[in-house]
């Protein structure tokens, strides 16, 4: 039995001076109010109530308790109100960590629109490139790019991320532009240290450049990849988000367009499905409809600001 039931039977019975009537104000039987009531005096050890056929009054010690249990309820009451409403509003501080070239470039727009529509809500956001433990490293929500593998986080996707391999002009004119996955052997390859290969032909290539010294350079920011690429280092695989405004300038060319890494996605990564706080539901709600299936920076691409 729980022990709230058997302190508001009392609290009625004491306030309403009757058993019949916080019966029906708790909506139960006499017989069950009177049952709480005694099992609620077992408990303590004492009586709180003088019955007479009559009527029903407090003793010294019903009196003193009567005080206390109110508050309890009182307290009770408001404790639940007050999660009710962490539920119904996005309250309190939200922690999200984010790759660095994503964030610099896109992620400010989708913040600040979130927190104009959630204004209770902080956001601590912090970046890097790296695999993070969410739960360990004490994060809301972690938001990364790729082709996920398996997981024990819940993994929501947010918008489609193109990937195109790319290279300078002068490159292209110093070292020929290739016209199968064949010839990419011989050129210099710009590599993302993060990066996984991609499950494509362009995989083998990959390999066979680190293996042959072909991999001319390493990084762990594709804005300095993307800006070597542009100063004809050699031949990168760069998400749109980043390159696309160099690809509208002719800064970069694509090359062999049939053979583009496939589409990977944003996720938003978050550790439990039950019991969601208020302030990461609204988040992923938000967020999942922010960019869409044509994001801006492929839909609009002389709107960026490289």
């Amino acid at each position: 039995m729980d022990r709230l039931d058997t302190i508001n039977a009392f609290v009625q019975v004491a306030t309403l001076g009757s058993f019949v009537a916080a019966a029906d104000r708790l909506d139960i039987s006499p017989q069950l109010v009177s049952k709480y009531v005694a099992q609620l005096e077992a408990r303590i050890g004492g009586r709180l109530l003088n019955r007479t056929t009559r009527k029903v009054s407090l003793t010294e010690g019903g009196e003193r308790y009567l005080v206390r249990a109110q508050q309890i309820l009182a307290d009770f009451y408001d404790m639940e109100n007050e999660m009710g409403q962490l539920q119904s509003q996005a309250t309190g501080r939200l922690r999200i960590n984010a790759p660095v070239s994503f964030a610099e470039r896109h992620l400010a727009s989708l913040l600040s629109d979130f927190q104009c529509a959630n204004p209770q809500v902080e956001i601590d956001l912090q970046l890097n490139d790296r695999r993070i433990d969410i739960v360990d490293e004490g994060f809301d929500i972690a938001l990364r790019i790729g082709h996920l593998q398996d997981t024990s986080y819940i993994a929501k996707r947010l918008t489609p991320i193109k990937m195109v391999l790319c290279a300078s002009p002068d490159y292209i004119a110093k070292h020929g532009m290739p016209d199968n996955l064949d010839a990419l052997k011989s050129h210099h390859y710009l590599h993302y240290s993060h990066e996984t290969s991609p499950p494509t032909a362009l995989a083998a290539w990959i390999d066979l450049a680190r293996k042959n010294g072909k991999q001319s350079f390493v990084c762990n920011n594709g804005d300095v990849l993307t800006a070597m690429a542009i100063r004809g280092a050699g031949i990168a695989i760069q998400p749109t988000f980043i390159c696309a405004n160099a690809l509208a300038r002719g800064d970069l060319v694509s090359v062999l367009p049939d053979h583009a890494p496939p589409t990977m996605w944003l996720y938003a990564i978050y550790a439990h499905r039950q019991l969601l706080a208020s302030k990461v539901r609204h988040f992923i709600d938000f967020a999942s409809d922010y960019y869409g299936d044509n994001p801006y920076w492929d839909a609009c691409k002389n709107s960026l600001g490289d």
